[in-house]
């Protein structure tokens, strides 16, 4: 998460905008990004949705299910890049969906190792890239196609959480480190346009709202989210 969310027991060794990705990572170039077997994905045409915060509440997404109904002692912690949460147990894809990415391990460049990656194929998100970061150990593999029901990762106690939100296209980074969406990486300033848009996604599937959701956001979200 921090590069996104609260800080827990490994503060002490996050950057200080936030938990989550290294120092530095709005400037990572693209020789430091870490090595992830992913497929190839295709952006859906342009859509706007209407926001849950500010305006009526949105109608639950059809064929979408809460990937975190299984998670023991869920709790949401803040809104950054994308969305925090403490908690442990399994997570689910929250739609139809191909896996993109599945890596555990230091290259990936975050805390806990966690990098998995999915393209919604159904319903009204499709074609949206999800990530699933940090304290979660994969269970799919690169172009598994999961639904609902499919476990994709489990999430462990290691202090760090995890992060979920939208991927960028090419499912290797957080859509809001991208120009299109402001460029706001690892410090921040929090919470950013299209982690409220993820959070927003969650709360109409029954995930509690993170503490910060209704603060001014930064950023920009780019269409089609």
């Amino acid at each position: 998460m921090p590069a996104v969310g609260a800080h827990r027991g490994a503060a002490s060794q996050r950057p200080a905008g936030g938990r989550g990705r290294p120092a530095g990572e709005e400037a990572q170039t693209a020789s430091q990004q870490p090595e992830l077997i992913k497929v190839a994905v295709a952006r859906r045409p342009a859509r706007h949705r209407k926001p849950l915060h500010g305006g009526p509440r949105a109608p639950v997404r059809a064929g979408y299910l809460n990937p975190l109904r299984a998670v023991a002692g869920l709790s949401p912690e803040r809104v950054d890049q994308g969305v925090d949460f403490a908690g442990s147990g399994p997570v689910y894809a929250l739609g139809d969906a191909v896996v993109t990415s599945a890596a555990d391990g230091p290259a990936t460049g975050w805390p806990g190792g966690g990098w998995i990656t999915y393209q919604l194929t159904d319903g009204p998100d499709r074609g949206l890239v999800v990530y699933l970061a940090e304290d979660v150990t994969p269970t799919v593999a690169v172009g598994q196609h999961v639904s609902p029901s499919t476990v994709i990762a489990n999430m462990f106690a290691g202090g760090d959480g995890i992060e979920t939100g939208w991927a960028a296209p090419t499912g290797d980074l957080a859509e809001s480190s991208l120009p299109e969406a402001g460029g706001i990486g690892a410090g921040g300033p929090f919470p950013t346009r299209v982690g409220v848009s993820f959070d927003d996604l969650l709360e109409s599937l029954g995930v509690p709202a993170a503490p910060n959701v209704t603060q001014p956001a930064y950023g920009i979200l780019p269409a089609g989210y």
